[in-house]
C-alpha cells in the first residue's frame, strides 16, 4: 500500500483505492534498496510477516535475503499482483488488526508504506501478540528527495503525502515497544514518459480523481516530464528509504535480534546501492 492519510483502518478508506490502479502501482512505485532490508529484517534467515504488503515491492527484496515471509495484503487486487510475482510466498488477504498468525509465532513485523493506514489502537497491539520475544516490529517509507528543484515541482503535482515529520510516533507512545530506531538508505529510481504517469496513478489522491481530472492530471504530468525529462533516457529520481525498528516489549522478552545501532542523518547518510552522486542534486535545466 502506500501513500498518505490519517491513520485508518487498511481495509477502509482511501487506503483501498489503489485496487483500482494495481498494476500501475506496481509499474511505477519503486523497489526498496537491499541494505535498507537488511537493516530492518536481519542478515540472517528468520521468519518475517510483511503486513500491508501491496505488490510485493519489498516482499521480493525479503525473500531474495533469505527470509521466510508470509505476506498480509486486504486488497485484493493487490494481492493478486504479488502472487503473480512471486508465487511461493504464502499470503492472507488480511488487514493489521486482525493477524492470522499465532501468539509469538515471527520474528520480524515489517510495514513498508502502509504503516500510516493502520487503525494504530488495533494493530499495534496484534503486532506485539504474534511477535516472538525479542522480536521486533520495522517500517519503511521511500520519501523524494526535496531538496531538489525539479523533484519539488514533481511533488506538486502529484503529492508529496509520504513526508512526515513523525510517522513511527504511534509506536514511540504504544507502550508494546522499545526504543525506536532510524535510518536511512539512499537510491534512485529511473522513470520515463510511461512509469512517470504510473507513479502518479499510484498516487491515493490521484486515484480516487473522477476519469476527467484524472485524464488532466495525466496530462500535466507528462508536460512536466517532456519540459524536464530525457526522452527515452528517462530520469533518475531520488529517494530515501526512511526506516524505523522497535523491539516488542514483552514479560518474556528475550535479547534483541541485533545490537542497536545509533540514527542516521537522513540527507547525510552514506549507506548506498552505489549509485548516489552529488552530480544528481543540480537541477536539470
Amino acid at each position: 500500500m502506500a501513500d498518505q492519510s490519517p491513520a485508518t483502518s487498511a481495509a477502509t478508506g482511501p487506503a483501498r483505492s489503489f485496487g483500482g490502479v494495481a498494476d500501475a502501482y506496481d509499474r511505477g512505485r519503486p523497489s526498496y534498496p537491499r541494505a535498507a532490508a537488511e537493516w530492518l529484517a536481519g542478515t540472517e534467515a528468520c521468519t518475517v510477516l510483511e503486513v500491508g504488503a501491496g505488490t510485493g515491492k519489498l516482499t521480493e527484496v525479503l525473500v531474495d535475503l533469505g527470509h521466510d515471509v508470509h505476506a498480509t495484503e486486504p486488497d485484493p487486487a493487490l494481492l493478486e499482483v504479488l502472487k503473480r510475482h512471486l508465487p511461493d510466498v504464502p499470503v492472507s488477504g488480511a488487514a493489521a488488526e486482525d493477524l492470522p498468525l499465532p501468539d509469538a509465532s515471527v520474528d520480524v513485523v515489517v510495514a513498508a508504506q502502509s504503516f500510516h493506514w493502520f487503525d494504530h489502537e488495533r494493530a499495534l497491539p496484534e503486532i506485539a501478540r504474534v511477535l516472538r520475544p525479542g522480536g521486533r516490529l520495522a517500517l519503511v517509507w521511500n520519501v523524494t528527495d526535496l531538496r531538489i528543484p525539479w523533484v519539488r515541482r514533481l511533488g506538486a503535482l502529484i503529492g508529496t503525502q509520504e513526508h512526515q515529520d513523525d510517522p513511527a510516533g504511534p509506536v514511540v507512545v504504544s507502550g508494546h515497544f522499545g526504543f525506536v530506531e532510524d535510518a536511512s538508505f539512499k537510491h534512485w529510481q529511473v522513470v520515463d514518459r510511461a512509469s512517470i504517469q504510473d507513479l502518479a496513478l499510484s498516487r491515493s489522491n490521484v486515484a480516487t480523481l473522477d476519469a476527467d481530472a484524472r485524464e488532466a492530471k495525466l496530462a500535466e504530468v507528462v508536460a512536466f516530464y517532456d519540459e524536464y525529462g530525457r526522452g527515452m533516457d528517462g530520469m533518475q529520481l531520488p529517494y530515501l528509504a526512511r526506516c524505523f525498528r522497535a523491539t516488542v516489549v514483552r514479560e518474556d522478552a528475550g535479547v534483541a535480534l541485533e545490537e542497536p545501532e545509533g540514527p542516521r542523518d537522513p540527507m547525510t547518510d552514506t549507506i548506498s546501492d552505489g549509485t548516489d552522486t552529488d552530480m544528481l542534486l543540480i537541477d536539470f535545466r
